[in-house]
């Protein structure tokens, strides 16, 4: 059905075993009594999802995502259950190219994502892409630490959106802000393990990407490798600027504060310059409090073409492990008060 209006799903069931095999991929919920006229309920169809044991591999026909929602506006997708894609099978065994997004929404407008339990995901927990209009909330989504490529939430090309109340450990970003995104509101998130709450990477392949208008507030960075991070590839065009991060706890977190112009996702992270950049502009980090497990609680890694507009204020981290902190800068350019450790390549 290519529209569906307030679809509802209760998914009453743990569903520990999902994985995708060699059975049909795309079930049409008509067969089975919905209507999707805008008017009728059809969430009585939608009570549960069967699905194939685990074991099931995913053969090269198959999608890049595993559960897929593509232009249904006004989806509601609710209720106490689990979505477990049994990532343990995947990681060591499918290379990352070949793993797909436990649940992908695209072009999917007005749409509501509460409640459900996101386990082990084959690679993304969730993607976001072309999507306006969405609010998730109280979701809890959880992987080991060392998982490979489990971010929690992937979200590109949307805008509009609310993530709150949500419960994100995995083993990369707990929410992955990428290129197209703009008017994104994050609060009241608790990340950790993770590699934080990151915009990007942008640019890279030499690709021009754009993001603005990021609000984080409220948030707790708990054991994350990375807090609040904005990473970025040399050689890409485009621009990050109107973001803010307010308010947030730290509870021994790697890198709290980090900007990052030389990202390359590469064995040693650390690209050389290049003629071009994304230019990253009217950044915010206020209100931060706790304590940072590394020595470079701040760390301001800027291109040659500098980041500007930056201010940090009414930050005070200290050290989770007894060790004296400091604050680390390359080309970063804007304001700072009342903050601890020291940025001293801001104007105070």
């Amino acid at each position: 059905m290519e529209k569906v209006v307030a679809m509802f799903f209760m998914l009453s069931i743990s569903l520990a075993y999902l994985a995708i095999g060699n059975a049909q991929p795309t079930f049409d919920v008509g067969k089975f009594g919905a209507v999707g006229d805008g008017k009728t309920n059809d969430s009585p169809v939608m009570g549960k999802i069967l699905a194939p044991s685990a074991n099931a591999r995913r053969n090269s026909t198959s999608l890049d995502c595993w559960l897929c929602f593509k232009r249904v506006d006004g989806l509601i997708v609710d209720g106490p259950g689990q979505i477990d894609g049994n990532g343990e099978t995947w990681w060591t065994k499918v290379p990352k190219n070949e793993r797909p997004t436990a649940l992908h929404f695209h072009l999917c407008n007005n749409l509501i994502l509460s409640g459900l339990t996101h386990l082990n995901s084959q690679k993304n927990h969730i993607t976001i892409h072309s999507c306006s209009g969405v609010s998730i909330s109280n979701l809890h989504i959880i992987a080991p630490s060392d998982s490979p490529n489990t971010d929690g939430i992937d979200i590109s090309l949307s805008t509009q959106l609310l993530i709150s109340n949500t419960f994100i450990g995995t083993g990369d970003d707990c929410i992955a802000i990428k290129g197209g995104t703009s008017n994104i509101n994050i609060t009241r998130v608790t990340c950790g393990p993770g590699h934080g709450i990151s915009i990007g990477s942008l640019g890279e392949d030499g690709s021009n990407q754009i993001v603005e208008q990021v609000y984080v507030t409220g948030c707790t960075f708990n054991g994350s490798d990375n807090g609040a991070r904005i990473k970025t590839t040399p050689g890409g065009t485009g621009f990050a600027r109107g973001v803010s991060f307010e308010g947030i706890t730290l509870i021994a977190s790697g890198n709290p504060i980090v900007i990052d112009q030389h990202y390359c996702n590469g064995r040693d992270h650390h690209c050389q310059d290049q003629e071009k950049a994304v230019a990253i502009s009217g950044v915010t980090f206020s209100g931060f409090q706790g304590t940072s497990a590394v020595v470079e609680a701040i760390n301001l890694d800027c291109s040659k073409q500098g980041c500007r507009g930056i201010t940090i204020n009414n930050v005070n981290i200290s050290s989770s492990v007894g060790q004296d902190l400091r604050a680390v800068c390359n080309n970063a350019h804007g304001t700072t008060a009342s903050t601890v450790p020291v940025v001293s390549c801001l104007l105070s």
